[in-house]
């Protein structure tokens, strides 16, 4: 090679060089440039996004406030359980074996994965919500992929079927959906929180970094409500449901003085821990929903009003010869032809041609006004939903003496149990209404509705219907003096009303003397020999207020208790008439 060539080739090497060098030195540069770039310009944002991938953000559920009774036991609680979730789309990535998670929730291993493959593009289901923590143990051992326990808390409740129609229950996520838990769900329910949290590519927790906001608990709820008095109640209702083979039944019982609902039942009843066969006809409150002609149990309001009006002094004598009378298309009868009665004697025998001239003597508006007084046919507000407004018919004409008549015992209008109950524990309390409630120390401003010394009179007169000659012995309390009045009243069937169907209704005041509740029984189309309101609602309600009198520590009377009979005081044995009741009067 000649010296030329040999320069040339010199030439050609020494240029490579350098542009390797430049080209070199130029990506080292834009290199240094990205660097500072993603350190010192993007840091926040490549933060960010780092965040975004690594750090997750999770709920911390609020404890729900618990519901307790008067007496602080417990009606319902929330508990801390853990829920099963899959991963199906990691599932699927990393072939993860679901046998062995499948035998601990008693599924198949093939319609686990059959779930999984269905829900293949997602990164969170539930599989099974609140499992027993020994289930939760064994699933956490076994360190799955795809497969992770999330805490939570679940609803239990203590009594049971017992207060099931009071308190109600939720939702599995804790969102109430019958009775106080529904009411008040927004008091119940509290404030989710916010926790943050590491975890790798797979879900699983690599450091918790601690709560951004804490949980606000719900707030706890105190009833009126004495259990000890509510699982009297459940019990005696249920019994005698079963005895007499009834559709079904109620039972409401009021504190006099302050109108806190002591205790509410019904039958049938359900169990709110376990809604397995969770029937829609047992979860209905049919002391709240639930509206029925009230027959005879209204008699005492219909004295009272002939009373306030002037019409008929209390010593008057009402002539129910002959045991019948015809107004318009309609004929009124009594059990029996009674004749002279004095107006204690009309509510003793229950005579519905008694109560009917005392209506249409005074008229029928003035009936309808102290009805209306005494909150029949208006809702009662116990913030219970579902709550019935009941009815009684508004005139805008002259009421017809039909009309009159049939609403002086209890027909032409409609009520709860609920509704009976608070008009009675105004007669109970001197004529003073005392707003019901269901929430303890809940006290709402009182109204008069009524005279007292007529309210005490007609409660003085209702002690003659537990006495010897009255429709309901069978109502007695060993003890104690009490008051009341029963009600037998057909029921409507698709051409009116039928001759074989009844409710048994009983409206009872204890003590007497110096009254302390009111309770109210329905029983609901009772199938056996006894349907009458003194045979089947008057014992529960003796059976119920012989031990409640007691735990409520009223102190019983004398050796005997005193009944008024026509107007003057009479002893009567403490010992229930264990016969059956002879029927003296049409209930």
């Amino acid at each position: 090679m000649n010296k030329s060539n040999q320069y040339a080739q010199s030439q050609t090497s020494g240029w490579r060089h350098y542009l390797v060098l430049v080209a070199g030195l130029g990506l080292f540069g834009l290199l240094i440039v990205r660097l500072v770039q993603l350190q010192l310009v993007q840091t926040e944002f490549l933060q960010d996004q780092s965040e975004r991938r690594v750090v997750r953000e999770y709920g911390i559920d609020a404890y729900r406030g618990m519901v307790t009774d008067r007496n602080g036991e417990p009606l319902a609680v929330s508990t801390r359980v853990n829920s099963v979730w899959l991963n199906p789309k990691l599932i699927l990535e990393q072939n993860t074996d679901l046998a062995p998670l499948a035998q601990f929730l008693n599924l198949s291993a093939a319609e686990l994965n059959t779930k999984v493959k269905n829900q293949a593009q997602k990164e969170f289901i539930y599989l099974q919500r609140h499992i027993s923590p020994l289930k939760a143990e064994k699933i956490s051992a076994l360190k799955l992929q795809g497969v992770g326990l999330e805490q939570e808390y679940k609803r239990f409740y203590p009594a049971a079927e017992v207060t099931s129609h009071v308190v109600g229950f939720t939702n599995i996520d804790e969102q109430g959906i019958e009775g106080v838990e529904l009411a008040y769900n927004d008091w119940l329910s509290g404030e989710q929180g916010k926790g943050r949290a590491i975890k790798d590519r797979l879900g699983m927790l690599v450091k918790d970094l601690g709560v951004v906001k804490a949980a606000e608990s719900g707030q706890d709820i105190t009833l009126s409500i004495d259990l000890r008095l509510q699982y009297q109640a459940y019990r005696e209702l249920k019994a005698a449901v079963q005895q007499h083979g009834a559709k079904s039944g109620s039972l409401v019982m009021v504190d006099v003085e302050s109108g806190e609902v002591l205790a509410l039942v019904n039958q049938p009843a359900f169990n709110p821990n376990n809604r397995a066969e969770l029937k829609p006809d047992a979860v209905r409150n049919r002391a709240v929903t639930d509206i029925f002609e009230p027959g005879s149990t209204v008699k005492p309001f219909t004295v009272a009003a002939a009373l306030i009006a002037g019409t008929v002094e209390q010593n008057d004598i009402i002539n129910t010869h002959p045991g019948y009378m015809r107004l318009g298309w309609k004929t009124i009868r009594d059990h029996r032809d009674y004749g002279k009665l004095s107006v204690t004697e009309i509510l003793t025998k229950s005579s519905n041609i008694g109560v009917s001239k005392l209506a249409l003597k005074m008229g029928g508006e003035n009936l309808w006004g102290e009805y209306q007084k005494l909150g029949l046919g208006s809702p009662v507000g116990l913030g219970i939903p579902g709550e019935s407004s009941g009815k009684i018919g508004v005139k805008t004409n002259k009421w017809s003496a039909l009309e009159t008549a049939t609403l002086s015992y209890g027909y032409g209008l409609a009520v709860t149990p609920l509704q009976l109950a608070q008009a009675y524990q105004a007669l109970a309390n001197g004529g003073v209404k005392k707003p019901l409630t269901i929430l303890q120390g809940n006290q709402q401003p009182a109204q008069r509705v009524m005279p007292a010394d007529i309210a005490n009179n007609v409660v003085t007169m209702l002690e003659t219907v537990i006495g010897p000659g009255g429709t309901a012995k069978r109502g007695q309390v060993g003890g104690y003096r009490v008051a009341g009045k029963t009600g037998t009243v057909h029921k409507v069937g698709t051409d009116g009303y039928e001759d074989e169907r009844y409710r048994s209704v009983f409206a009872g005041i204890a003590p007497a003397d110096e009254p302390k509740v009111v309770t109210i029984v329905v029983i609901d189309e009772p199938s056996g020999r006894e349907y009458y309101g003194g045979e089947v609602a008057a014992p529960v309600f003796a059976r119920v207020m012989q031990s409640s009198l007691r735990l409520l520590s009223v102190q019983p009377n004398e050796l005997e208790s005193m009944v008024v009979h026509q107007g003057q005081a009479a002893p009567f044995a403490l010992a229930a008439d264990k016969t059956s009741s002879q029927m003296v009067g049409r209930l």
